[in-house]
């Protein structure tokens, strides 16, 4: 008798050719439609039909307007540039799947997110990077090692989107050529901004200062900016403005010709998928500190629910709300956000 999976499943390209890879390798599976309120359910339900697996709709919609949609707009209130992905993976989504899972008697879960799963030598489950340049590992840190342990990602091994597309032409499945979802699944103009001002989350217009306070001109809302930044500011200077600081208690943007570098950061809300790593106290491994391929050697100082992270060179722009996720090679040890 096949054995039962729950997989995530949206109506796009990613989830559809996921599907179409468990069943072939042996699953029984059942698709689950996670309704926040963005439509899409026919999709989904179209998807599923394609493929012949029944398909479960799991109402989510309060929950993620008050976990992930409020998160997203006080994070912006506090100066913070957030990343709902992170949040709404753990809270919202693998929360959904295994709750459906445990109601049919599925063991395993599964998510077209391009990452791998594995094991140590004691046999603990490890969440890994996917072979492919496409890598989303950063976006499951925060999931609870047993989740993880109970996760197949089926296209962790693939090559990239493009593979991934031609397999579902190969299928003949109607999501092939469907475009890439939006980096904010809440906000799929882009207009991050807007959504800010109607959801009464934008900051008032405020000062730009240099970094010994002298008013260089007027911004728009703390909440347009992000550190590093260089685009958008409008204040003639000598040379290529960049945003280094921003200062919520003030309401001020700090300015500086200098671009933005650190040599070490501070975290909250630590997450260790991997607590063994830091059982002993510091530890050597590599960090994100942005969803990209990206990562520089550091030290990891595990403190309590933070942490301090010391690079073996500065890193350009880490924002305060972003994740810094480490990593062993592949292995996803766990992360935090930067305060």
């Amino acid at each position: 008798m096949a054995e039962k999976v729950v997989l995530g499943l949206s109506g796009g390209v990613d989830s559809a050719v996921a599907a179409a890879r468990l069943r072939g390798m042996g699953y029984e599976v059942h698709g689950l439609f996670l309704e926040v309120g963005l439509g899409g359910e026919e999709q989904a339900q179209h998807t599923a039909d394609e493929l012949g697996i029944p398909l479960y709709i799991a109402h989510r919609r309060e929950a993620f307007e008050q976990q992930v949609c409020a998160y997203f707009a006080e994070s912006f209130r506090c100066a913070r540039t957030p990343n709902p992905c992170v949040v709404c993976n753990p809270l919202i989504k693998f929360r959904a799947l295994t709750d459906y899972a445990d109601e049919i008697g599925a063991p395993f879960i599964a998510t077209g997110h391009y990452a791998r799963t594995g094991r140590d030598a004691e046999g603990r489950a490890l969440l890994l990077r996917a072979r492919a340049d496409k890598d989303q590992s950063y976006m499951l840190y925060r999931l609870p090692r047993k989740t993880i342990a109970r996760c197949i990602f089926p296209l962790g091994k693939a090559a990239g989107k493009d593979e991934v597309r031609e397999n579902a032409r190969e299928i003949g499945l109607a999501a092939a050529d469907k475009p890439d979802s939006m980096d904010v699944c809440f906000i799929p103009d882009g207009d991050t901004q807007g959504w800010l001002e109607r959801h009464g989350a934008a900051c008032p217009p405020g000062n730009f200062v240099d970094e010994a306070g002298r008013v260089l001109g007027r911004h728009k809302g703390i909440h347009c900016y992000t550190a590093g930044q260089r685009k958008g500011l409008g204040v003639a200077a000598e040379g290529r403005l960049f945003v280094h600081e921003l200062r919520p208690e003030t309401n001020e943007v700090v300015l500086s010709l200098e671009d933005v570098y650190r040599n070490e950061i501070t975290l909250r809300n630590t997450h260790y998928i991997a607590p063994e790593y830091a059982e002993n106290g510091p530890f050597a491994c590599e960090v994100r500190v942005r969803f990209s391929r990206r990562s520089d050697r550091a030290t990891v100082y595990p403190d309590g629910e933070g942490a301090r992270v010391v690079f073996e060179g500065a890193v350009r722009a880490p924002a305060a709300g972003q994740s810094a996720v480490f990593y062993d090679g592949d292995i996803v040890i766990g992360g935090g956000f930067i305060d």
